[in-house]
């Protein structure tokens, strides 16, 4: 049985199979399998949609929420408690933790030290395995396969976890063609072109934003991530790949654009209503492999 979640590394596609084949049984369900349980949602960072529907997931499926944002700030941490105190203290009160923080790493130091089990909902640049299992899963339910995709990852592609995370994720898959559409001085790192290079996946960088999205299956915009970026760096590349409606309306047939939200003017608001946009039906999308999740690791679903 899986005990922690830390990186998109440690599922296979059987394990991924089977985590869909649940998510999608569990549409439109209420449960009460998990009656009794508890989840404690750990955010040091701020989150609206991952907070949400891991609490919602867990209350569909009959269990209870400890809930904390903006832990940071309304936690021991301000007195200089470390992460791995904090977690000691909080797998008393909790079945299972799902924490996000600021800090690359946080995640699997938690893990080392909880006798419950832990979900990486996001630390710092590094990982967040549960957006990327939601992102595919959209990618499944809306384009009806796994193998030969063509994605784009267009925008921050230096700093975006979730996007760094689904790179990793479709290694695992056939005849994957990556474009990383971005400025220099955010293309992808070079972990994820060696990883990519190992599993034999055909990528290329380039800064063509228009052309790309004519070729591709799936668009991945992403949010330039102020917080990440010098002041100096987001002024001058914050503008540089906004999708228009004109630009997807020239995606192929059947092409899906997807964003793991919040936006911040990369995506026009026309876009919205463009058969080709499915950001919305993503985030729903997000409590279904939740509830699958929760599900899987409490109750051996």
């Amino acid at each position: 049985m899986l005990q922690h979640l830390i990186e998109t590394q440690q599922f296979d596609r059987e394990a991924l199979s089977r985590l869909f084949s649940l998510a999608t049984s569990l549409e439109n369900k209420r449960e009460r399998t998990l009656d009794g349980k508890i989840l404690a949602s750990l955010f040091f960072e701020p989150s609206t949609r991952t907070r949400l529907s891991f609490e919602s997931a867990m209350m569909r499926l009959g269990g209870d929420v400890l809930s904390m944002e903006n832990a940071n700030e309304n936690s021991s941490s301000t007195k200089g408690e470390t992460i791995e105190d904090t977690i000691r203290i909080v797998d008393n009160y909790a079945d299972i933790i799902v924490l996000r923080h600021p800090e690359a790493g946080a995640a699997e130091r938690a893990a080392k030290v909880s006798e419950v089990p832990v979900i990486n909902a996001g630390d710092g640049t590094g990982q967040h395995p549960t957006q990327a299992f939601l992102d595919l899963y959209t990618i499944q339910r809306e384009i009806g396969r796994t193998d030969g995709i063509h994605i784009a990852f267009v925008g921050n592609l230096k700093y975006y976890r979730s996007s760094r995370s689904l790179a990793y994720l479709l290694g695992k898959y056939n005849d994957i063609k990556m474009t990383f559409v971005a400025a220099p001085e955010l293309q992808v790192k070079d972990d994820i072109k060696e990883y990519l290079n190992e599993k034999k996946v055909s990528f290329e960088q380039t800064e063509d934003l228009g052309a790309t999205m004519k070729a591709a299956d799936v668009v991945y915009q992403t949010r330039m991530q102020k917080e990440w970026m010098s002041e100096d760096e987001y002024n001058r590349l914050s503008k540089q790949f906004v999708i228009t409606r004109p630009m997807t309306d020239a995606m192929r047939d059947g092409a899906i654009l997807i964003h793991p939200l919040p936006r911040a003017g990369e995506i026009a608001p026309e876009v919205d209503d463009s058969p080709h946009a499915v950001y919305f039906k993503q985030a729903g999308y997000g409590v279904l492999v939740r509830m699958a999740l929760l599900k899987t690791i409490l109750n051996g679903g």
